[in-house]
């Protein structure tokens, strides 16, 4: 399994929200990219980047930051937040990002999903935000009653290969992963899963592993010094 560190951005600078609340919001630093230098300094293999702008308001917001970021470090980066059509989609893969991440679109418009997974294959990852189980779009702002579970067989049955599953409801706060969806998701779908939202500890990240997902990607308590990078990645 990858341990994957996350940095979220927002206004150009690096920063964490508590269960995607944009009023909840601590900045960790003012430059992102010595963010993903120093995690890549520590092993990282990857580095997964949020633009928490595009997120939101549906435009990417961030671009150059991620950019420089692909520029200067020697890790795969993966990027998502405000990708709602194709064209932006091949130009952020055309960037040098390894895979680009979709979410609102991926709802809310099944033939640009389709023409993504055309044109991205194994590159793309979907990204399936939920709270109590039920599908969050725009940047975790807008709820539906779109079961989670029931998204992520009909991206199966569309050819998607890759997901993020976030339980927001522990993103960017203590408590542990949702062991138990990871493991009901793994079980159930072919799809590789990576896991997010509340990883806290080297026995999360264990755990992780033998529920069978791809990648932990961590935010929060690396940024507070709970979780150390290096020891994350040594312990799987």
């Amino acid at each position: 399994m990858e341990v994957i560190p996350a940095i979220d951005i927002r206004g150009g600078k690096c920063v964490r929200l508590e269960q995607g609340d944009y009023e909840r919001e601590t900045v960790f630093g003012d430059d992102p990219v010595k963010m993903a230098v120093r995690w890549a300094a520590l092993g990282a293999t990857r580095i997964h980047v949020v633009d928490l702008d595009g997120a939101r308001d549906g435009s990417q917001a961030n671009v150059e930051v991620v950019r420089r970021i692909v520029q200067t470090v020697d890790c795969a980066v993966q990027t998502g937040g405000g990708i709602r059509d194709v064209p932006t989609l091949e130009h952020t893969l055309a960037s040098g990002v390894n895979r680009a991440v979709i979410g609102t679109a991926a709802v809310k418009d099944p033939q640009m999903l389709r023409d993504a997974v055309a044109a991205a294959g194994e590159r793309l990852i979907v990204s399936v935000d939920a709270r109590e189980g039920l599908v969050s779009l725009e940047g975790w702002t807008e709820s539906t009653d779109i079961s989670a579970l029931a998204l992520i067989d009909r991206l199966q049955s569309l050819g998607v290969q890759r997901v993020v599953y976030t339980d927001i409801m522990r993103d960017g706060v203590k408590g542990g992963p949702n062991l138990a969806m990871y493991e009901r998701l793994t079980a159930s779908t072919s799809i590789k899963v990576l896991a997010a939202g509340g990883i806290s500890s080297v026995e999360d990240v264990r755990q992780l592993s033998e529920a069978g997902v791809e990648g932990a990607i961590i935010g929060r308590a690396i940024y507070k010094g709970e979780l150390a990078l290096a020891e994350a990645i040594n312990a799987v």
